[in-house]
């Protein structure tokens, strides 16, 4: 049996270098392997047991519209009842269950995945739009959750330490909450969707996932390694379709105990706003985890080291197509290096490659039809807002490509510095002085993340006193928090800073129970 005291310790995933051939091709015959599954109809699964539906949608490689990856059922919301419904039952039973064996699961499950981790890669490269890079690197975050979940759990089985009164013996132990609605978001379709849900089963708790609707064959990936690790498919439900007619259901079903939710802000607020609400029979106020959206700011003093700030801004700014929630969408920088900043990001930006994900370019396509349009009126926006001076366009018609984009000399409180694009859309902004960029990097409704280049300790210093972000970054970029080492959430409407990935997160799906016995 598993114990806390005889587990090596915690450690991150090492990432593999696709300049090497062997690296490469491996990759390359995973996406082949997953490329030959293509078009298939899956099924949701609800009380352990696969079910259909009337209606199907298909997921789309959005760097080949008219490549479907499969069909999947547009669930009801009778099946969404079902689903939460069955989950409660299972729950009497796994809540029941050792945290050793839990934890003994997760641990198989993240070996499992470390054996394919190149085909769940694969996945995302062709279902998401990532490159080799950013595809290993959201495998790898999913192994780095089970593994460090699995020893968290662990640990809340520990006694927990406690002034003892006299003449009483005192404890306290963690508990179970019952059935935890995880909604989670396109863009880390492996990494954070296992997160939320190995964190929700590891302690107990049944699940019912429901997956993105752009990304839902990692979703069912994951599901299914999650049964294979030995995980009841009882207290794990998978249904996918529409967040308003299953969504809503699942969120507001009076057997709901929390709802852990990564994405856009006007669904958080939706989703708090339905949770909050208490239903006909409902014994419990629901908790919410929401992960929300994101307007990071980098900031450059004047005296930086220019040139590593470039590349973190361009690093930050395009990476994954900028469609992170911690992405650096406003570059905000000292006026006396103004120029000299600009104009090596835009020199860098001019060498990023655009395409096929499958391929390994630098950017792959954004995520949908929906999001290219969306981003581009942004940028019609940005015209008029600032200066152009890179990128603006859509690359090819075949997929939904889109240029790196900058747009120079743009106001503080400019639409394209205030709302999140989500996009490869960068916003540079002149500050006057180090006063006055801190005040343009805390003047907007977010707090998610954030980085400052300075070879100022003081300036350092104060950033790490004022800057209101949940993760701040000193002389690197804002994107590539790592479990263990950056636990990740954010301020304001950044949502719940539920720190996920760190030693907190845990007690998110946990509630504690005090006793005191009389000597």
């Amino acid at each position: 049996m598993t114990s806390f005291k005889t587990l090596p310790d915690y450690a991150p995933e090492k990432y593999h270098d696709f300049s090497i051939p062997e690296n490469r091709a491996a990759m390359e015959k995973a996406i082949a392997k997953i490329r030959s599954g293509f078009g298939k109809k899956y099924a949701n699964i609800i009380n352990g047991k696969e079910t259909g539906a009337e209606k199907y949608f298909a997921s789309v490689n959005p760097g080949k519209s008219s490549e479907i990856i499969g069909h999947f059922p547009l669930a009801t919301a009778d099946q969404a009842v079902e689903a939460v419904e069955s989950a409660w039952k299972a729950f009497q039973t796994w809540s029941k269950t050792t945290p050793e064996h839990r934890a003994e699961l997760l641990l198989t499950a993240a070996r499992l995945m470390k054996e394919r981790r190149h085909e769940f890669s694969a996945m995302m490269i062709l279902e998401a739009g990532k490159n080799f890079a950013e595809a290993e690197a959201d495998t790898a975050e999913a192994i780095d959750f089970m593994e460090f979940y699995a020893r968290e759990a662990l640990r809340y089985a520990q006694p927990s330490e406690l002034y003892q009164m006299p003449g009483e013996k005192d404890e306290m132990f963690y508990l179970p909450m019952g059935v935890i609605v995880v909604i989670p978001p396109w863009n880390f379709p492996c990494a954070i969707l296992t997160g939320m849900t190995v964190a929700a089963l590891v302690t107990g708790n049944t699940v019912v996932l429901k997956p993105a609707s752009d990304t839902p064959a990692i979703g069912h990936m994951v599901a299914e390694l999650l049964y294979e690790a030995g995980f009841p498919k009882a207290v794990l439900n998978f249904v996918s379709g529409s967040g308003g007619t299953i969504g809503d259901t699942l969120v507001a079903h009076p057997k709901t105990r929390m709802i852990a939710f990564t994405g856009s802000l006007d669904v958080g607020l939706r989703i708090n706003e339905l949770a909050s609400k208490v239903q006909p029979g409902q014994i419990w106020l629901k908790r919410i985890v929401a992960e929300l959206g994101g307007k990071d700011a980098i900031i450059v003093n004047k005296d930086a080291d220019l040139e590593s700030a470039a590349q973190g801004i361009v690093a930050s700014a395009f990476g994954f197509q900028g469609q992170k929630c911690s992405a650096c969408s406003r570059a905000i920088i000292h006026r006396d290096v103004y120029d000299q900043v600009l104009n090596r990001v835009v020199e860098l930006t001019s060498k990023l490659t655009v395409g096929d994900a499958a391929t390994n370019p630098n950017m792959g396509p954004v995520s949908s039809e929906r999001a290219m349009k969306t981003i581009l009126q942004y940028i019609e926006t940005g015209r008029k807002e600032g200066r152009l001076v890179f990128g603006g366009n859509r690359v090819s018609e075949d997929g939904y490509y889109l240029a790196p984009t900058i747009i120079a000399d743009v106001k503080p409180d400019a639409v394209i510095a205030q709302e999140e694009i989500f996009g490869p859309v960068l916003a540079v902004i002149k500050a006057e002085n180090f006063d006055h960029a801190l005040e343009i990097a805390n003047g907007t409704k977010y707090g998610l993340t954030g980085a400052v280049y300075s070879a100022d300790p003081q300036i350092l210093q104060r950033a790490k006193d004022e800057f209101f972000v949940g993760n701040l970054y000193l002389n690197r970029k804002c994107t590539g928090a790592m479990v263990g080492s950056h636990p990740f959430g954010g301020f304001n409407m950044s949502g719940t800073d539920s720190k996920a990935g760190g030693k907190d997160y845990l007690l998110l799906f946990l509630q504690a129970k005090s006793v005191a016995t009389k000597l």
